[in-house]
């Protein structure tokens, strides 16, 4: 062998050697060769919602996700409604940095401008809440979020969607409605531009965070409410108080979560544990879905079997006059520029993709009345 050959394992021996004195040296010296773990970054995030709704669990799904992810390095503490601020005040609370980030629905800041609703409780173009959050992440509507509330709004605020919300019922009434007419002067509860949608037909509208709804029914405040889906309205106690459950509903057909992080605290985080709030949102979209699929198609069951409530399927022809109703509100909006340019943006883009999936879709319907050899009515 030459003594080019040798060179290499001369050199090997020389480092390990050196490499085992500096290591006998640092025990010398007193150097500890255990590492500790530092304390994990803790986000103080609340809830919109009452201590005993679904939503909750919902929010502990996407708690319990980023933290599982982060591997002790950050924890969400989970507080509900009421804990710091109240419902329709996490916004503000979550850019102000009294709460570090907050779980709620676009609706409920909609008082700051009307295209805060417009990401979730807005006109209807054929699409559900599946189209929409896939417009906001892939059609710009993530982009004209920002805008609103980063540059309209002046709010230190990210935010995202998530979990695709079912439509919701057209609601609680003490007797069933037949026709849109006998929706004027009535006092009926929602939230949003479903507000404005019910107030064109003629209701006069109270819009309340779902914790307040039963005791504004007792007072006499409203006579009849929505709120957002059987398992929620049931743990409200909503059939003790009214029988006739009216289903199906343009009012709110494509409503959604938001989480919402204060914009400071956010980008301060180191980007991978960025990456897991972002991720933990997707996460928690589908298995969000999948908890209502069980739970509400449960309790819708049970409240017609058990508590004997009328459940009925609003008129074609009351939905024809939200059709109409959403229009003309539409039109109306527009007349803003940053509504216009949601609204533009979500027409062309369900266009396109509403077309696609109603055109190639299978009729479910169809297939679940011949398997079950029952009409759903």
């Amino acid at each position: 062998m030459s003594s080019e050959q040798q060179k290499p394992k001369a050199s090997r021996r020389k480092f390990l050697t050196g490499a085992a004195a500096a290591a006998t040296g640092a025990t010398a010296l007193g150097f500890p060769t255990i590492v500790k773990s530092q304390a994990p970054i803790v986000l103080k995030m609340q809830g919109a919602w009452g201590a005993k709704d679904i939503f909750n669990e919902m929010a502990q799904e996407y708690v319990t996700k980023v933290n599982d992810m982060a591997g002790g390095r950050l924890r969400i503490d989970f507080l509900v409604a009421g804990a710091v601020v109240k419902p329709f005040e996490v916004m503000d609370a979550t850019s102000k940095g009294v709460l570090d980030a907050c779980h709620s629905v676009p609706v409920y800041w909609y008082g700051k401008h009307k295209a805060a609703s417009l990401f979730g409780t807005g006109p209807v173009f054929g699409n559900d809440a599946h189209h929409t959050i896939a417009w906001f992440y892939q059609g710009g509507g993530k982009a004209l979020y920002d805008e609103l509330v980063q540059k309209t709004l002046n709010l230190n605020v990210v935010g995202f969607l998530l979990f695709p919300m079912p439509t919701q019922p057209f609601g609680w009434f003490k007797k069933p409605i037949k026709d849109a007419k006998e929706l004027k002067g009535m006092k009926y509860r929602t939230v949003g531009l479903a507000a404005d949608l019910f107030q064109a037909m003629g209701a006069k509208v109270t819009q309340l965070p779902g914790g307040e709804i039963m005791p504004a029914l007792e007072r006499g405040v409203i006579d009849a409410f929505e709120f957002n889906n059987p398992t929620s309205d049931m743990r409200f106690g909503a059939q003790d108080v009214i029988k006739n459950y009216m289903m199906g509903s343009y009012h709110q057909s494509s409503e959604s979560f938001e989480i919402v992080f204060n914009k400071t605290k956010y980008d301060s985080l180191p980007r991978d544990l960025q990456a897991i709030l972002r991720y933990g949102v997707e996460a928690a979209n589908s298995s969000n879905f999948w908890l209502a699929m069980e739970n509400y198609s449960r309790d819708l069951q049970i409240l017609k079997d058990k508590h004997k409530v009328n459940v009925i399927k609003t008129p074609r022809s009351i939905m024809v006059e939200q059709l109409k109703a959403w229009d003309a509100l539409a039109a109306t909006l527009s007349q803003d520029p940053i509504n216009k340019k949601i609204i533009d943006s979500q027409r062309e883009w369900f266009r396109r993709v509403v077309y696609y999936e109603q055109y190639n879709s299978a009729d479910y319907r169809l297939a679940f009345e011949h398997v079950y050899k029952t009409k759903i009515v």
